[in-house]
């Protein structure tokens, strides 16, 4: 049997795909796929129709206005999808937002010639899903057996950052406020409040396994976080503190005993976090080295985070 010539959407299903072995099938990528290094040498057929260098506001702005005049927010280079003649696309439905849908690739496939390539959509909520995905990707790939050596070597990781957090009771825990989207106001939901109770924390405003929620100014007020974290979805760490300099001084940040004791921290929400695949491991690490300091070397400080002064 050759391999499968494969099409990836999605910046996590990318990752995951190389990490089973497959970087060779890959045939093309979206426009956000950027890891791992030299993937950017694939065709995209992808883009996005706002600007994704814009501020938060911006970006927000711009995805409603084309949501309420019943445009898709990506554009899907139909003629170049059928010329690389993929056998699966990877692909997603959690979000309409953070990458292309099925109904993105509608027109894309409405002409094929042949047989249809095999879709895989993935919508992960928790991080059960997510390791299923994985393990979806590589039946689908012909690589079941090292889905499930990525899934153990994955477990293993957060269950060794996670004893590095300790099994603390709840009072003990620092109460966390992940922000997802920064203006407007967006908690973490997701896999974020299970990778905080692992790393030792109780997740605010937020609910496992549920999407991530629009907040107001007046809730973070109220639930007074003992820890804020700014982890915007698709943002840099550079670009994350960039737009913490121009939030700071506003409420709900202004007054806010987080931001006066410095315990408010910018994260690399591009890279981790946000993307449901091997980086989550990553991602819970991170937590514990900025929740726990002195417990664990400061591998990911400088380049994924930093105190958000």
């Amino acid at each position: 049997m050759s391999a499968a010539r494969v099409l990836s959407l999605l910046p996590s299903s990318t990752e995951i795909a190389c990490a089973l072995g497959a970087r060779r099938e890959l045939v093309g990528r979206s426009h956000e796929c950027d890891h791992p290094p030299g993937i950017e040498a694939l065709p995209v057929v992808t883009a996005p129709r706002m600007d994704p260098a814009g501020d938060s506001a911006s970006i927000d702005r711009d995805v409603r206005q084309l949501v309420a005049g019943g445009l898709s927010i990506y554009r899907v280079d139909a003629e170049r999808v059928q010329q690389l003649r993929p056998d699966v696309v990877l692909t997603q439905t959690l979000c309409d937002v953070c990458a292309v849908t099925p109904g993105d690739l509608a027109e894309a496939l409405a002409g094929w010639i042949g047989a249809r390539p095999e879709l895989v959509a993935l919508a992960p909520l928790r991080l059960a899903d997510v390791l299923g995905d994985i393990e979806r990707i590589g039946g689908a790939l012909g690589r079941s057996a090292a889905a499930s050596e990525l899934v153990t070597a994955i477990r293993q990781r957060m269950r060794r950052a996670g004893a590095i957090a300790g099994d603390r009771p709840v009072r003990d825990r620092p109460r966390v406020l992940a922000l997802e989207w920064l203006d407007p106001l967006m908690s973490g939901g997701n896999w974020m409040p299970e990778l905080l109770q692992a790393a030792g924390a109780e997740a605010l405003l937020a609910e496992a396994g549920a999407h991530s929620a629009w907040i107001e100014p007046g809730q973070i007020v109220a639930a007074d976080p003992d820890v804020v974290l700014l982890l915007p979805c698709g943002l840099g760490l550079r670009r994350t503190l960039g737009e913490w300099a121009a939030l700071r001084e506003r409420e709900p940040f202004a007054g806010l005993r987080a931001a006066r004791e410095g315990r408010v921290y910018a994260l690399d929400g591009h890279s981790f976090f946000n993307r449901p695949g091997p980086r989550l491991a990553d991602s819970l690490e991170i937590l514990v080295e900025i929740l726990h300091p002195g417990a664990a070397p400061p591998r990911y400080r400088g380049s994924a985070w930093r105190e958000a002064l």
